[in-house]
């Protein structure tokens, strides 16, 4: 089946506020480990990780080519996220199941599906490891929502959705509230949305935005959110932003200034100091890193046709 939530969207309207509560248990600062991406082989995706100076690039999964009848943009290994002590990779398996996998490439556990004929994607951990939150689309009822469950598939429990469906879930930092993307019109305009870990009103978190990047992050303080805009419009700039929690203080980090100067955010180092993102220039690609005000930048991966995509960083071992 193909992806229920277009991966798009531009900066616009104003938003409800939404108040990160104080954290429960933090994740910040913590030690730098490896950067986490998926990338095409030519026959599906598969995880890799590199280090944060480029070397030892490492294949995590070696997935069979998905069945007919995929789509081969999303089939294999897709949108790996860390574990917060560093010893899992979360990742979606073939589009529509949600795994895990030592990032040494042993380990794999897939999650049965409870869904038939349905979609269970884009897993994210919670800070404390315990539970994975998940977009779950339910042909049956045609409800497409973030759901959270055990780490062995069990406790599943719906949270909640948005005006337009609900896709790539992220967990603040204090473990209490679960971000998401979700439409907000039928122009295909989107925004993040926010829901608490358990359940109850969804409300807006940034502004209305056209083209923003599948992937964001939360700073590991919850202060801000990275993402980028544009991003699925060739004929646009694209370019990175954080704003903070509340919808406000939006920040643009990249100053790239044609269409094909693109800049795809992925996610927040884990002390804190540096964000991790995908600069394209043209058909190339580069796996680029700056500071958090948009300083000291330099590449991690050079430019090539090696596209990473959905990168975390993850942090060393405990």
């Amino acid at each position: 089946m193909k992806r229920t939530f277009a991966v798009s969207v531009v900066l616009g309207l104003i938003v409800a506020a939404f108040i990160v509560a104080s954290p429960a248990y933090a994740t910040y600062p913590g030690h730098n480990g490896r950067i986490a991406f998926q990338a095409d082989t030519g026959g599906g995706n598969q995880i890799y990780t590199v280090r944060a100076n480029g070397h030892d690039l490492f294949q995590v999964t070696h997935v069979k080519p998905a069945a007919e009848g995929i789509d081969p943009g999303t089939s294999g290994a897709t949108t790996p996220d860390w574990s917060a002590d560093g010893h899992w990779i979360a990742f979606s398996l073939n589009e529509c199941t949600v795994a895990m996998i030592h990032p040494d490439g042993t380990g794999l556990r897939v999650v049965p599906s409870q869904t038939p004929g349905g979609c269970e994607t884009d897993p994210a951990f919670t800070p404390d490891g315990h539970h994975l939150v998940f977009e779950r689309f339910d042909p049956a009822t045609d409800d497409d929502a973030i759901w959270i469950m055990r780490l062995n598939g069990e406790g599943r429990r719906r949270l909640g959705t948005g005006p337009g469906g609900a896709a790539t879930p992220e967990v603040s930092p204090d473990g209490r509230t679960v971000t998401f993307l979700s439409f907000t019109s039928p122009e295909d305009l989107t925004a993040l949305f926010a829901v608490g870990i358990h359940g109850g009103p969804v409300r807006q978190v940034t502004p209305t935005l056209n083209g923003i990047t599948f992937k964001h992050d939360w700073a590991p303080d919850g202060s801000r959110l990275v993402m980028s805009d544009n991003a699925d419009n060739p004929d646009l700039t694209v370019n990175m932003v954080t704003i903070r929690p509340d919808g406000t203080g939006l920040k643009c980090l990249t100053d790239n200034q044609t269409p094909d100067q693109r800049a795809f955010a992925g996610s927040y180092s884990p002390n804190g100091k540096w964000i991790v993102f995908r600069q394209e220039s043209g058909d190339q690609s580069a796996l680029m890193v700056m500071r958090t005000d948009g300083q000291g930048l330099h590449a991690i991966l050079p430019f090539s046709d090696f596209r990473p995509r959905s990168i975390d960083w993850g942090p060393v071992p405990s």
